[in-house]
């Protein structure tokens, strides 16, 4: 493979315009990054509103799977083609990417918010809609680390990734605050809002963005790139119907066809590693992983994502269905403030993520990354002290401890995995970054939808059961709702939604008194019913989450010293921690012997 040279843009050409330019860079790809990421979490509040506006109930049977593909489809859509993109991205140039993925997510922001059908239909059309809107926010993903990479030097990247990280993190608390603003307004409003930043986003970046980077010639790997989207697509979409009841088991994991698209999925993914040895211009560069701080960057991303990507979902489901009723407010107010009882976990992750980065450009990324993994874990076993219904303050410290080690972690990692990177591999670097951490959310959101589901399977039947019994509905129609899918009443959790007047229907209301009606369909009786079941299965996920996280601390230690891939970096890199994580923790012996390769072998040091 051979690397062309690009001529190096004309801001780039004085020491002045090197400054400019980069903030220049770092300003544009934050605006991106901040418009996507807001996009993402605004439909976590705006779902109900969006359902009623299209006169769809997320809680018929039949309707759960659009209730899943709106959300999740976006996800899955990036975790696909960031890879690819950011491959692309270094044949044809990252600024061109980058700025067709701004002008794709625009448009069919703009088709989402004029959407005229309603029912099915309409939830079909969102659905589509979201999936190519996700074709766009794949394109600025994929490149726009790469674009920082380029621009800023290397004692200066952690503090730029710092600035686009709060963006990305810091984007999805102001969509959940958006979100429960404009939804109660105008549901479309949700979609409106990117917009203005997508189309002054888009004449900004075609106007002053270059490409400083240097391009690699080849040729589009299709084989590669087929059986890598059939592949993952068949596990993440098995995955998402996993979620949905089938065969009277509450769950879809005995479903034939989730088996066959997950399994399936998995052996289409090794056939794809299989080609990838053999290509010559290969889409996924295996060969990076020869780099021991990109490996070790990535893996600690995928498990830190594993752990922390459901979390954002139990949070508001916590809050919006459960804790809110309970302190007074009505089921139209849950979404706004459960944004707003969050937002100590963006502010925490606003202050520590850019320090981080300047720190990690000074003393590098093992150490901070390290305990900002530890702090997380600790967070999530503390988050299991709490009671279902807590004291507000130390919740919100508890989410100011978890942004903080979140903090500690991601701009580190980020920074330290596009430092040990060639130049010319970049955007497939950065794309095989975001598909790692990409995939770990949705497959942690079915992890961890998963895990609170058995939990209330377990418990909730007979919680709802005598509950409905001593209210004075009849036990016929108490055997009947207390017999409904458990998802069933977690959707209705997260949608700050009492289903019970909808389970009970007509005939078994019909029996109670005016003052039981009342009672039962009001805003703190179902939260109360499902407080001590939902409480079973969040222990759990909770329990998972700290594993997860503390296995990627163990990732993150092993990233060695401060590296930074430098031109003098020979084609022989070697060293595999791949290799390490596989054979299990080396010696003392061995560890002393790596500290001894040097600043410039990547199989020995990190960034």
């Amino acid at each position: 493979m051979t690397t062309t040279p690009v001529r190096q843009a004309t801001p780039t050409e004085s020491g002045e315009g090197r400054v400019a330019y980069k903030w220049i860079a770092v300003s544009n790809t934050t605006l991106g990054i901040l418009m996507v990421s807001i996009n993402q979490s605004i439909l976590l509040i705006a779902l109900p509103d969006i359902f009623r506006g299209i006169k769809l109930n997320p809680l018929t049977p039949s309707n759960t799977s659009y209730f899943l593909w709106t959300f999740m489809g976006f996800m899955i859509v990036t975790a696909v083609l960031v890879v690819s993109l950011g491959r692309v991205g270094d044949m044809y140039g990252r600024v061109k990417m980058y700025n067709l993925g701004f002008a794709v997510f625009t448009v069919f922001s703009i088709l989402l918010s004029v959407t005229w059908m309603t029912g099915p239909a309409g939830a079909l059309w969102i659905v589509i809609m979201r999936v190519f809107q996700g074709v766009g926010g794949a394109f600025l993903f994929a490149n726009s680390q790469a674009i920082i990479t380029d621009a800023f030097p290397e004692d200066e990247r952690g503090k730029a990734m710092g600035i686009n990280g709060v963006a990305l993190v810091g984007g999805s608390f102001i969509g959940l605050i958006l979100g429960g603003v404009l939804a109660p307004v105008e549901w479309r409003l949700v979609f409106l809002v990117s917009v203005p930043f997508g189309l002054f986003g888009t004449v900004w970046a075609y106007l002053k963005l270059r490409d400083t980077g240097a391009r690699i010639q080849s040729r589009i790997d299709w084989l590669g790139n087929a059986t890598f989207a059939v592949g993952l697509i068949s596990v993440l979409t098995g995955i998402v119907y996993s979620l949905l009841p089938y065969g009277g088991h509450s769950m879809g994991w005995t479903n034939p066809w989730v088996l066959a698209a997950i399994f399936g999925g998995l052996a289409v993914l090794v056939l794809f590693g299989w080609i990838e040895r053999r290509v010559p211009d290969p889409m996924f560069r295996l060969d990076l992983f020869s780099i021991r701080p990109f490996t070790a960057g990535a893996v600690s991303g995928l498990l830190a994502g594993l752990g922390r990507g459901g979390l954002q979902f139990m949070l508001i489901i916590w809050l919006q269905g459960i804790w809110l009723p309970q302190h007074g407010y009505s089921f139209s107010q849950t979404p706004l403030w459960a944004g707003i009882y969050m937002l100590p976990l963006s502010a925490g992750f606003l202050v520590v993520g850019p320090l981080s980065g300047i720190l990690s450009d000074r003393w590098g990324a093992r150490a901070l990354a390290s305990v900002g993994l530890g702090v997380s874990m600790v967070t999530f076993l503390l988050l299991n002290l709490l009671p279902m219904n807590f004291t507000y303050l130390p919740f919100a410290l508890l989410l100011v401890l978890f942004a903080i080690g979140m903090g500690l972690f991601f701009t580190p990692n980020a920074a330290s995995v596009m430092n040990s990177l060639p130049p010319n591999q970049r955007g497939a670097g950065a794309g095989m970054l975001n598909t790692f951490q990409n995939s770990a959310q949705v497959l942690s959101m079915g992890i961890f939808f998963t895990i609170v589901t058995l939990g209330l399977a377990a418990s909730l039947p007979g919680h709802l059961y005598r509950g409905l019994t001593a209210a004075g509905v009849d036990p016929i129609s108490a055997h009947r709702v207390a017999s409904e899918p458990p998802i069933g009443s977690l959707f209705s959790a997260f949608l700050g939604f009492n289903p019970i007047q909808q389970l009970l229907g007509p005939t078994g209301l019909a029996h109670l008194s005016a003052s039981q009606q009342t009672y039962v369909t009001g805003r703190s009786f179902f939260p109360k019913l499902i407080e001590q079941a939902f409480a079973n299965g969040l222990h759990m996920a909770f329990y998972f989450a700290a594993a997860a996280t503390f296995v990627a601390m163990l990732a993150s230690l092993l990233r060695g010293r401060r590296y930074v891939h430098s031109a003098a970096a020979v084609a022989t890199e070697h060293g595999s921690l791949l290799d390490e994580l596989a054979a299990g923790a080396a010696s003392s012996a061995q560890a002393g012997g790596l500290d001894e390769l040097g600043a410039d072998s990547p199989a020995g040091a990190g960034g």
